[in-house]
């Protein structure tokens, strides 16, 4: 499925920087993933979503890119709905801007799954006072040109509410757009299980706690 993400992306955004991070997979990833024009990051060891992610910012940064944009390689993204993130930031209206299945689409989504991503909403809106419809969406566009210190420090599912964190704690003009998730039978066996949504939670809260 990455190869046929990645064409799609190359088609609809040709002149983009490409980052793939290999998160120390053990199956054929990494060659699905060598197409010309990508950058492929690898990891020697599986580190976790969140660390695979501040590994792409990481570079995006050596390479001079004022915007990153986070997209899942499963197919649950669509490619031409990017355009849309960056004119947001490119307006200036916000400083990083959130994708939202319920105010647009969501796909064939179990009506379960629908539920749980409500509830924990409610749940990460109560922890950081951050008003939002679809928290745990991977689909964003970032101002990293503007925010030096925006660094995920999560490694795994958890950096999902640290990004919500780190949106309060600097500051950051943010804004939710309507887009549309495509769940797939790939997509909902890869993904991560209905309950890792209030387990994200948990442990984002013990880290605050700890730290």
């Amino acid at each position: 499925m990455i190869r046929e993400t990645l064409t799609e992306l190359m088609r609809c955004r040709p002149h983009d920087l490409i980052i793939v991070v290999d998160d120390g997979s053990t199956d054929r990833s990494s060659e699905e993933a060598c197409l010309p024009g990508v950058h492929l990051l690898r990891h020697l060891v599986n580190l976790g979503q969140g660390a695979a992610i501040q590994t792409g910012i990481e570079y995006a940064r050596k390479m001079g890119c004022r915007y990153v944009v986070t997209f899942d390689s499963d197919g649950q993204h669509c490619p031409e709905e990017i355009g849309k993130f960056i004119d947001v930031l490119e307006r200036g209206e916000a400083d990083i801007v959130l994708c939202s299945r319920f105010l647009g689409r969501a796909e064939n989504i179990p009506r379960a799954r629908r539920y749980l991503l409500k509830l924990a909403t409610l749940v990460e809106r109560a922890l950081t006072g951050i008003s939002l419809t679809d928290a745990h969406n991977g689909f964003r566009a970032i101002n990293i040109e503007k925010f030096p210190d925006f660094a995920i420090t999560q490694n795994r599912m958890s950096h999902a509410s640290e990004i919500v964190d780190l949106i309060k704690r600097l500051g950051m003009r943010y804004k939710e757009i309507p887009c549309t998730i495509r769940y797939s039978d790939y997509s909902l066996a890869k993904g991560q299980s209905m309950m890792n949504s209030l387990n994200i939670l948990i442990e984002f809260f013990l880290g605050k706690v700890i730290r």
